[in-house]
């Protein structure tokens, strides 16, 4: 489903308001007492802490120069830092996506702000190479947080250069990404084979298959996730569905953050990336990163609700 179809049917669910506060560890599985509390996860090979709630760019940033669209986009970029964000993810993938990204890095004054994440996607190392050196110039950061091979593509080419240069301190972390479930066999064995700080996959309340094997496998193995796709055909559903009175205590205010804290509950989520060109999406993005999230048994009364709509 494109992210258009996205944003105008999410919009009847937007009830919208919010707050900072402090920021604390999450550990897996915990309920937190305050609602406005900042809900942070632990990067396994570091212990680094980061927002639950990321940003993903795709379909969103891929604009032209038009003053008006960047103007918005600015607007959302800072609507994401003001609630606590960092995690901004991208690709050369997604056309213009890392340049803008990049420009309103510099003209927001939040490139000291960013965990800036992308991804390598071509064949063939000197390829590799000079899209990865082209990344890094796009998004105006002296050091790249996080270098994805994106949808494994050539990994076996890219994985040493990205090894190298993590070494040499151009990229803090490494990692890997899919958004295919017909990759999961291959990313699995990756995932139990090659050392890697992040990987990146599709998991929704719908799309559960990454609760079977890699989820599981990313705790074992003490690798980030990085969540694409939180919204993948979630909202049809729900339309015209009033929101469950039991979901507010989680916190609960729209299905947006009924959709986002259920993935956000799962003890190997380290953070989603869903991305929008809505201020007002945004703010409701960030909501479901703060305060309390779903045990176990809340996620599958949650699923179980779902399901039955």
């Amino acid at each position: 489903m494109s992210n258009h179809y996205l944003h105008l049917t999410r919009r009847t669910f937007i009830l919208g308001t919010g707050a900072l506060a402090a920021t604390v560890a999450l550990a897996p599985g915990e309920l937190l007492s305050r609602n406005n509390t900042l809900i942070q996860r632990a990067i396994p090979s570091t212990g680094e802490l980061l927002p639950v709630m990321g940003m993903g760019t795709w379909g969103t940033f891929d604009v032209d120069d038009n003053k008006a669209v960047k103007a918005r986009l600015a607007e959302v970029m800072q609507t994401f830092f003001d609630h606590g964000g960092k995690v901004i993810d991208s690709s050369p993938m997604y056309g213009r996506s890392e340049s803008v990204v990049g420009d309103l890095l510099t003209t927001t004054g939040n490139r000291e702000r960013v965990f800036a994440a992308t991804k390598v996607w071509t064949d063939g190392r000197q390829n590799g190479i000079a899209q990865m050196r082209q990344s890094r110039q796009r998004m105006a950061v002296e050091v790249i947080d996080l270098m994805q091979i994106h949808n494994l593509r050539d990994w076996q080419t890219h994985l040493p250069v990205l090894r190298e240069w993590k070494q040499q301190g151009r990229f803090r972390y490494i990692g890997m990404t899919t958004s295919h479930g017909r990759d999961h066999e291959e990313f699995e064995r990756i995932m139990a084979t090659e050392v890697l700080d992040f990987v990146q996959f599709t998991y929704n309340l719908k799309d559960r298959i990454a609760e079977q094997r890699l989820l599981p496998l990313a705790a074992d193995r003490g690798i980030a996730t990085l969540i694409n796709r939180p919204f993948q055909r979630l909202f049809r559903k729900v339309k015209g569905a009033t929101l469950p009175a039991w979901s507010a205590e989680i916190g609960c205010r729209t299905w947006g953050q009924y959709f986002l804290k259920f993935i956000a509950g799962h003890p190997a989520v380290s953070c989603l990336i869903p991305a929008t060109a809505k201020v007002h999406h945004m703010e409701d993005n960030m909501q479901a990163g703060f305060g309390l999230l779903p045990d176990a048994a809340m996620r599958r009364r949650m699923i179980t609700h779902y399901e039955s709509l």
